[in-house]
């Protein structure tokens, strides 16, 4: 199967620190794909999806979304896919419809078509009645939704989340599953980072687990059950188990 068939394919990918943070990754995510990429701290899921996003350079390696080369062509890389993080950054003197509306323009999507699915996206998001609220008095939980919505306004193929369900109620929690459930449903691909295990276990078509920045297992929970011998386990002993394996090996 050739890199263009996935949504993403690493090849070696590594980045150093004062040590090796990803120690050449070798990963594929399918198209239409929800992945959950789980690994205790600092076991580096966050500089391997800031490296796919395009905010960190690595030191070898290469990353292919939907067939392009994001190291050669960063900026057509970046036009379909989304990145939010677990600190949400967004305009605190704009609304969310202000904000989603500058957000909109710089990806040169014309106002009349980004109105409606800001709209959207926010009320999906339970925004509804915040809508022409400033975003300085927003909770975290209401900025990170701001955010997210601010991902998604320009449709990308590839949607890219470190710790999205931090800072939010049960309430909130469910409004972004359910956006990126839809999403997946319509085709677009999603990579999620979550120390809430039951949410990859319930979400993700398949995992990965990573530790000291490399791929120690993969699969659907009923695959990583099978390589584990634990076929009545949950996802949250056997994750403990892989670690702490990984951890006496090294």
């Amino acid at each position: 199967m050739t890199s263009q068939l996935y949504a993403l394919a690493l090849r070696g990918l590594t980045k150093r620190f004062d040590r090796p943070a990803v120690d050449a990754l070798d990963l594929t995510i399918r198209v239409g794909e929800f992945y959950a990429l789980l690994g205790p701290n600092g076991a580096g899921k966050t500089t391997t999806l800031r490296m796919v996003a395009g905010l960190l350079r690595p030191d070898a390696g290469s990353v292919s979304i939907l067939g392009i080369d994001a190291l050669a062509d960063p900026v057509a890389a970046k036009q379909i896919m989304a990145w939010v993080s677990d600190e949400p950054m967004i305009y605190d003197k704009l609304t969310p419809l202000e904000y989603l509306e500058f957000v909109a323009g710089l990806w040169g999507i014309d106002p009349r078509t980004s109105e409606k699915s800001a709209r959207n996206l926010l009320i999906s998001l339970g925004l509804e009645p915040h809508l022409n609220e400033r975003c300085e008095g927003f909770s975290k939980g209401m900025r990170q939704k701001v955010a997210l919505a601010g991902a998604l306004v320009h449709d990308p193929r590839l949607i890219i989340l470190d710790e999205p369900l931090t800072g939010l109620d049960a309430l909130s929690a469910r409004h972004v599953k359910g956006l990126l459930q839809e999403r997946v449903r319509t085709g677009c691909t999603v990579i999620m980072t979550t120390h809430i295990l039951e949410v990859a276990e319930r979400m993700a078509d398949r995992i990965g687990v990573i530790a000291s920045g490399r791929l120690i297992a993969e699969g659907t929970l009923a695959e990583l059950r099978e390589q584990n011998g634990r076929n009545d386990t949950t996802l949250e002993d056997m994750f403990i188990a892989l670690v702490d394996t990984e951890a006496a090996a090294a």
